[in-house]
């Protein structure tokens, strides 16, 4: 089987890259950390990796809205050679290749627009904004997938992840757009309950985003992005109540639910 590698980028902020580097370490795969001015500068080729992800963080202090100003540097910025960085992008997932964006990853791939790009056109269709609280919100929450919509899903029903995030409401910017996304089933992680029925109920859901959304796919299901963490749970004693699901359920070994997310795209990529 092949050997699966990551770009973990990193640089104005960001600052998940470590313990994502890790994760798909402790997934099967190989994690370089590069600073994005060396991709830019073409130290660094995103061609030579299967898997481009972009970490939580804040980037460039969210001065201008969450992702605002990376999503901008990474649309019009120009390579050392001359060529524009999003067409390398553009290039790279043509390919084939796998892009995650986590929270502020997340944030840059809407404005990007990567995500949804319901009209594969890479135009912003949505957007991700203040929390409804209107403060950040650090909490666990429980989360429903769908798992045919994206490999990084695959065979994930409820996972429990935690959030920490100002700017985590999706906001639709039309109609249209809101149905081609339920259409597409790209509404692939929602907030829920204890219950397991999807909300927008505050603090289960905690943010008040539309369609109770946590997570999107695009239609090719190789862009992911998600508001919650799955790299802050890696490890059973990551989950603030470990000692009573193991007490619960004490076949349960020490890996988090996290894991599974880099578990599954790791394999996916060797396998295919």
């Amino acid at each position: 089987m092949k050997t699966v590698r990551a770009l973990v980028v990193t640089g104005f902020g960001i600052n998940c890259e470590e313990e994502t580097a890790a994760a798909y370490r402790l997934a099967g795969g190989e994690a370089q950390i590069a600073h994005l001015n060396d991709v830019f500068l073409e130290k660094v080729s995103l061609h030579e990796f299967d898997i481009l992800h972009f970490p939580g963080g804040f980037s460039f202090g969210d001065d201008l809205g969450s992702g605002k100003v990376l999503a901008n540097k990474m649309r019009f910025k120009r390579l050392k050679g001359g060529g524009l960085f999003f067409d390398d992008l553009e290039r790279f997932l043509s390919d084939g290749h796998f892009i995650l964006g986590i929270c502020n990853g997340f944030q840059a791939l809407v404005k990007m627009g990567l995500l949804p790009n319901i009209a594969g056109k890479f135009e912003q269709e949505v957007t991700l904004t203040r929390n409804n609280s209107a403060r950040f919100e650090d909490r666990w929450v429980h989360c429903r997938a769908r798992s045919e919509a994206t490999p990084f899903l695959a065979g994930v029903d409820r996972i429990d992840l935690p959030v920490r995030h100002g700017e985590g409401k999706l906001v639709i910017r039309d109609a249209a757009i809101e149905q081609a996304i339920l259409a597409k089933g790209l509404n692939c992680l929602t907030y829920v309950d204890d219950d397991g029925k999807p909300t927008g109920d505050y603090p289960a859901n905690p943010n008040g985003a539309a369609l109770h959304c946590a997570g999107l796919a695009d239609p090719s299901g190789h862009v992911f992005g998600l508001m919650p963490h799955p790299e802050a749970f890696l490890a059973l004693y990551n989950h603030p109540l470990w000692p009573l699901k193991k007490r619960l359920h004490p076949e349960l070994g020490d890996e988090g639910e996290g894991l599974r997310i880099f578990q599954n795209i790791v394999k996916h990529i060797a396998s295919h």
